[in-house]
């Protein structure tokens, strides 16, 4: 078989570009284990996002795929898996990681077992938000579900993007001396609100696509409170009803990226290949936000929330300038928060 790097590679570059430029940023101990477990969690999505099958044959390939983490090391579930979805995949990288999932296997179980564990518990955790996609939102209808309260789009936000710093804190932890003397409890609850942050923002940005796939992930009590049903957020009309409500949301994204902002900082200075990748996502997710508090058109259909490539550049050479200094990026922190703040205070 050709080396695991190699492997990780090639997928990696076809399935996310993206997320292939930032691995150049991660530190080489943990490199292959966070890719593999990016291609894990990529496969999951892939499969649950078939659409061309029902909510429940889609449930069942999930439950196949984490099978296969608590089964032998063979490979029963991944020839299913790879049987019944890959025929069905119009996107040629989701056809090429579902073609190419057995190599991911063998490049994990050439990991350390304790790493194999973390990579097995993240999976096995982070597929239960789509568990609940699925659960919750089992058709694309016309008209949209929601969350039933606040509790289950906090659970949402943890399986999706919370475990994920949990995982994070503890991959690197075990690899990098340097973060020897972390607390990890402390750490893992900060990370854990980092994923959150970062997931909230997302909510938010793309909230206008998924009310058209027929999902709301503001919680019904939430809107009832407001004087809202799901139905009415389809109307752009709604926006300025719906404003403090999104505003509230806002506030507490911000909460968990002042978490995320101390979980970087508290990463020291020599370890700035892991500073940048954290840098990163929480300088581009307050960019988002302030788009966010600042559009009148969140709910209209064509809404596009996102930042311009030049400023994505901008904001990576800035970072990559300041990234030793923990005083000028807190000021930048600081400046980009404000500007989210001052678009939540506008009389819109």
């Amino acid at each position: 078989m050709s080396n695991p790097q190699s492997v990780l590679r090639e997928i990696l570059k076809q399935v996310s570009r993206s997320f292939y430029l930032s691995l150049i940023i991660l530190p080489s101990e943990t490199r292959e284990q966070v890719s593999l477990s990016y291609l894990f969690c990529r496969a999951a999505d892939t499969i649950a996002d078939t659409d061309l099958l029902p909510a429940s044959s889609r449930l069942t390939y999930l439950s196949s795929l984490q099978e296969q983490f608590r089964s032998s090391p063979s490979f029963p579930m991944i020839g299913k898996i790879r049987q019944g979805l890959v025929p069905l995949q119009a996107h040629g990288a989701e056809r090429l990681l579902l073609e190419r999932l057995e190599d991911c296997f063998q490049a994990y179980l050439r990991l350390p077992l304790a790493d194999q564990e973390l990579i097995r518990w993240l999976v096995l955790t982070l597929t239960k938000s789509m568990e609940m996609d699925l659960s919750y939102f089992p058709t694309e209808e016309s008209v949209p579900r929601a969350f039933p309260t606040a509790s289950e789009l906090d659970l949402y936000c943890y399986y999706v993007a919370g475990c994920v710093g949990e995982f994070w804190t503890k991959i690197h932890r075990r690899h990098l001396s340097s973060l020897k003397e972390w607390d990890e409890k402390r750490m893992c609850e900060q990370g854990v609100r980092f994923g959150k942050g970062l997931q909230m923002t997302n909510i938010l940005r793309d909230l206008s696509r998924d009310l058209r796939r027929g999902r709301c992930y503001l919680p019904e009590t939430m809107l009832k409170d407001a004087g809202l049903n799901v139905s009415d957020l389809l109307s752009p009309q709604t926006h300025p009803r719906v404003r403090p409500l999104l505003f509230s949301l806002i506030r507490q994204t911000l909460e968990h990226l002042d978490c995320a902002w101390r979980y970087t900082m508290a990463i020291p200075r020599q370890e700035i290949r892991l500073r940048l990748a954290c840098l990163l996502p929480i300088l581009f997710a307050l960019k988002t936000l302030r788009l966010v508090a600042a559009s009148d058109q969140l709910f209209e259909p064509s809404a596009v929330l996102k930042i311009s490539r030049l400023n994505v550049y901008a904001t990576i050479g800035l970072a990559l300038c300041l990234c030793w200094s923990d005083s000028l990026l807190t000021r930048l922190f600081s400046r980009l928060r404000s500007s989210v703040s001052t678009a939540l205070q506008s009389d819109r």
